[in-house]
């Protein structure tokens, strides 16, 4: 392999890895009232937190329930194909339902939405398509843009679905800071690995008020 050979898959490589930063960081510029009404929902909520979402959307959405739940809001994956199949039968009417899909048309997912908000559930959908019939089902729907450099093809989910999960790490992060939930309650949760290995915690994160929803 030459030095010019090297060099070009380098560049072509930081030239993407921009590309999907970008699509994280415009995310920032989105965020609006609609956040810090999901953020009071799941602060004032009675049920249990459920993310779904097929295909890479569903290991995001996997990803968002194991992050929650560590930073101190309850919550879990329900695979749709599953939940179809019965797993449904989980499913309360105090619960959210946060469901994740870029194009919004995953049967599955929109039959679930469908179905879960017979019994009463709030859903909360994370897409980019407006047009969508996950958008039109959604009680809030969130519209993220489709930063179309960072999906190769347009067809491939890379930088839409790190956009999709830094508005749920920033969601998990405030709704940390408003139950006030504190390290030492994070260490005692997760003793394996090198997280339960410490002996020294953090400084205990500034609180932040989330106002009640109207």
């Amino acid at each position: 392999m030459t030095d010019s050979q090297t060099e070009q898959v380098l560049d072509a490589a930081r030239t993407f890895i921009a590309a999907e930063s970008q699509a994280v960081l415009e995310v920032a510029d989105q965020l609006d009232e609609s956040f810090v009404k999901v953020a009071s929902l799941l602060l004032d909520g009675l049920g249990k937190v459920i993310l779904t979402g097929a295909g890479t959307s569903g290991f995001v959405a996997r990803r968002a329930a194991h992050l929650l739940s560590v930073s101190g809001t309850p919550s879990f994956y329900m695979n749709p194909t599953d939940a179809l199949h019965g797993s449904m039968g989980a499913v309360r009417k105090d619960d959210v339902l946060i469901a994740l899909s870029k194009g919004g048309s995953s049967s599955e997912v929109n039959e679930l939405v469908e179905r879960v908000q017979g019994e009463g559930v709030i859903v909360v959908a994370l897409t980019c398509s407006r047009e969508s019939r996950l958008y039109q089902l959604a009680d809030i729907p969130i519209v993220l843009r489709h930063y179309q450099p960072a999906d190769p093809g347009g067809l491939i989910a890379m930088g839409s679905t790190l956009a999709h999960s830094a508005w749920l790490d920033a969601m998990a992060l405030m709704l940390m800071r408003a139950r006030q939930y504190s390290w030492s309650r994070v260490h005692y949760t997760h003793p394996g690995g090198a997280v339960g290995g410490r002996t020294v915690l953090p400084v205990a994160l500034d609180p932040l008020q989330i106002p009640p929803s109207s």
